[in-house]
């Protein structure tokens, strides 16, 4: 009896030690927590205040109370796809596949936890995305969404999403069309119409270009017309019989000219006779 009350005397350091290196663990864990660096963390005094939506902890080691929690939040940026069958302005049905990325604001998970908890994608992001597209497709025809006002309708979707996900914390960074299905015959349709709007803007520009050429014809033509009535209202016959006598002195000096009469010719201008 004696042997077996000094075995637990000598055995119990031994279970304070072992009890104690586990609490020790037990509160290192509670105590630091290391967060990846795309995870932020949101602390949570479960026996105070609660959810301290200010109290926002970053990548890396973070110590915290070992009575409270750190609820870890994904800040990564994410995309998601929605396929809808949605109605034009002129009811007929069109099939897009609609993409959108985004990521909680760093911040303000504290705020989007405490609305959506983490589930902020299908009770959030989703249904505001698929309420847009149905609401702003409405106010379009067909044609406008395949072809002539496709950026307008998905940047008026874009700004319509971004207002609601903005005020609820989340950022939005891009929405695309991924593809746009219509009835065939509204598709054959839309491009028979978009291929004669092409050939006839050709030919308006080809007509353009013609109207261009002959305006510039006619003002050279008219340019020149005007040259030659200033030449000749300029050419008096004084100022032609000088030009004659010049060209007479001119030619008379080429080893060619023989004889210069002058004031023999019509209008008194010199002659040169005889040659080689």
């Amino acid at each position: 009896m004696a042997q077996q009350e000094f075995d637990v005397k000598k055995a119990r350091p031994i279970i304070i030690l072992a009890i104690g290196i586990f609490l020790l663990i037990l509160f290192a864990r509670s105590t630091f927590i290391i967060l990846q660096p795309t995870e932020r963390g949101v602390v949570f005094k479960k026996y105070t205040s609660g959810l301290d939506v200010n109290n926002i902890k970053k990548e890396g080691l973070n110590i915290v109370a070992p009575w409270n929690d750190v609820i870890i939040y994904d800040i990564a940026e994410q995309q998601i796809e929605e396929k809808m069958d949605v109605l034009s302005a002129d009811g007929l049905s069109i099939s897009l596949d609609v993409s959108i990325r985004f990521r909680p604001k760093e911040y303000e998970i504290g705020f989007l936890y405490r609305t959506f908890r983490d589930n902020y994608v299908n009770n959030l992001v989703r249904p505001e995305l698929r309420s847009a597209v149905r609401r702003i497709i409405g106010q379009y025809t067909p044609e406008e969404l395949y072809a002539t006002k496709r950026k307008e309708i998905e940047d008026a979707i874009l700004n319509s999403t971004h207002s609601v996900l903005d005020t609820n914390h989340v950022e939005l960074r891009a929405l695309l069309f991924r593809s746009i299905e219509l009835p065939e015959t509204i598709k054959n349709s839309i491009e028979g119409k978009l291929i004669a709007d092409q050939e006839s803007q050709k030919r308006e520009y080809l007509q353009e270009i013609a109207e261009k050429d002959a305006a510039i014809q006619i003002t050279q033509a008219k340019g020149k017309a005007e040259s030659n009535r200033i030449l000749s209202a300029s050419l008096t016959d004084k100022i032609l019989k000088e030009k004659g006598i010049e060209a007479t002195l001119q030619l008379s000096k080429s080893p060619n000219t023989k004889v210069v009469v002058v004031g023999s010719g019509k209008d008194g201008m010199p002659l040169i006779l005889g040659n080689n």
